[in-house]
């Protein structure tokens, strides 16, 4: 089944908003596209962008700023900035509206091009079945809604079969699935067909009610040992609420059968 939703004629417009020390991105909507915390911006500022990054778990210490990120929806670039610029990876980002990626530029310090930073302006489905070298990305971060927020964009096996086939060994994917419309059993189900329900977890809902989830290509789960030991240094390094994750994340199959 392709659940792809048809692109509107005239994207619209990013507009901007600014309360208490964070400025947000909008699509001309209130519903809210991104976030940056003006005096730290390259800290991740919304909790389910923070879980996106579940997928540094599941890397050994000594490989998480290496390899290849690549982000499909840029959002306010938060994602962008941090594994361009704290992790040090090599970048890609994909961004169907081009006013979006005008107002990173301009407003949520996304750096211009370089040796480690590529942001496209087009279709991230087309790009990831067309363009994306197979077995090139270690994480690939997937978080693509329109302007009012009702569903992914795109939602189907065709697309994840292409995101699975895009990583690398033991690379993951992270998806946000959100939405008035959406259906997180439904969706799950796509990306588990695609990828095997034993290669995807799920993290619990956050209170705006954004679920994570998480896909691999061939990844060894560690012992818990090495899970905590891992957390522990992603908190001390990044800043960011490892140890949380943990308690947070299940295997898929384990939930679907509760």
């Amino acid at each position: 089944m392709n659940a792809r939703r048809d692109r509107p004629a005239v994207l619209p417009g990013a507009t901007i908003s600014e309360a208490d020390g964070v400025r947000y991105l909008h699509l001309g909507t209130e519903w809210v596209q991104g976030a940056m915390r003006k005096s730290r911006p390259r800290a991740l500022e919304l909790e389910y962008i923070q879980r996106m990054m579940v997928w540094l778990l599941f890397r050994p210490a000594q490989t998480l700023t290496r390899g290849h990120a690549v982000q499909l929806g840029l959002g306010a670039a938060a994602i962008t900035r941090f594994t361009h610029q704290v992790l040090r990876m090599r970048t890609t980002a994909i961004e169907l509206n081009p006013t979006v990626v005008q107002a990173c530029r301009l407003w949520f310090h996304l750096p211009a091009d370089d040796e480690r930073l590529t942001v496209l302006t087009g279709d991230a489905g087309r790009w990831i079945a067309a363009d994306a070298a197979p077995e090139s990305i270690d994480a690939l971060c997937v978080d693509m809604y329109d302007h009012d927020a009702a569903a992914p964009v795109i939602d189907d096996v065709e697309f994840y079969s292409g995101c699975r086939a895009a990583l690398a060994s033991g690379g993951m994917m992270t998806v946000n699935l959100f939405g008035r419309d959406a259906a997180f059993d439904r969706s799950a189900g796509r990306i588990a067909a695609a990828f095997g329900s034993d290669q995807v977890w799920r993290l619990a809902p956050t209170r705006e009610g954004n679920t994570i989830v998480a896909a691999g290509r061939e990844v060894v789960v560690p012992d818990r040992e090495t899970l905590l030991a891992r957390a522990a240094a992603i908190e001390s390094r990044f800043g960011l609420p490892a140890r949380k994750w943990l308690r947070l994340v299940r295997p898929l199959a384990v939930e679907g059968a509760a």
